[in-house]
C-alpha cells in the first residue's frame, strides 16, 4: 500500500479574511456601543472575565495572514461569547464565520491526523481526521456533522462533546466518531 500523500494546507484569501475581521469587529462594536453598566459587568464564559474585560481584549488591527484568521476566529467566538452573556443578537458575518470555522476545522485535522473520521460542518468546511482505517469511496464509515456555531463553541470548549449530542446539535456515526478526546481544538 503506497503511503498516504500529505494533506494540502488550506489557504485562505487574504482579501477576505481582511474583510471578514472588519465586518466581524464593526458588529461587535455596535453592539457594544448599546450596553449599560449591568450588561457590561456581567460575566461571560470565558474564565471569569465581564463583559467589559471581553471587550477590551477584542483585536483592533492586525498586518499578517495568519493573524487576521487567528483574530477572525477569536472575533467569532467573543461574538458568541458577548451574545450569550447579554442576550444581545450579535450578527456574524459570514466570511467571518466561514473563516472560523474552517481554521478550527482545520486545527482538529492537525490535532488528530487520520482519514477514519469525516466532520462535516455544512456548508462551510469537510475535513478527514482521527487515525484508523480510511475509507476511499462512498460514505465514510465514521461521520460527525454538526451546524458552524455549534462546531464553533465545541472547538473551543464553550460547550461539551456529550452535551451538544444530548441536545442533538452534532450527529456521530460510526465506532469512531466519539470527537471528545480531541475536543477542544483550542484552550
Amino acid at each position: 500500500m503506497p503511503p498516504r500523500a500529505r494533506a494540502r494546507a488550506r489557504r485562505y484569501d487574504p482579501a477576505k479574511t481582511r474583510a471578514a475581521v472588519a465586518a466581524q469587529l464593526r458588529h461587535v462594536q455596535e453592539a457594544a456601543r448599546g450596553l449599560d453598566e449591568e450588561q457590561l459587568g456581567a460575566p461571560t464564559r470565558v474564565g471569569g472575565r465581564s463583559v467589559r474585560e471581553l471587550i477590551a481584549q477584542l483585536p483592533t488591527a492586525a498586518d499578517e495572514d495568519d493573524v487576521l484568521v487567528t483574530c477572525c476566529v477569536e472575533l467569532v467566538v467573543h461574538s458568541d461569547d458577548l451574545a450569550a452573556a447579554t442576550g444581545l443578537a450579535v450578527p456574524y458575518d459570514r466570511q467571518a464565520l466561514a473563516t472560523a470555522v474552517r481554521a478550527l476545522a482545520d486545527g482538529l485535522a492537525a490535532k488528530a491526523p487520520g482519514g477514519s473520521v469525516e466532520l462535516r460542518i455544512p456548508p462551510f468546511a469537510v475535513v478527514q481526521c482521527v487515525e484508523g482505517p480510511r475509507h476511499t469511496r462512498g460514505t465514510p464509515p465514521n461521520v460527525v456533522e454538526t451546524d458552524p456555531l455549534t462546531w464553533v463553541r465545541l472547538a473551543t470548549g464553550r460547550i461539551g462533546w456529550s452535551e451538544a449530542l444530548e441536545a442533538g446539535e452534532v450527529t456521530a456515526s460510526g465506532e469512531r466518531a466519539d470527537l471528545s478526546a480531541h475536543l477542544p481544538v483550542t484552550p
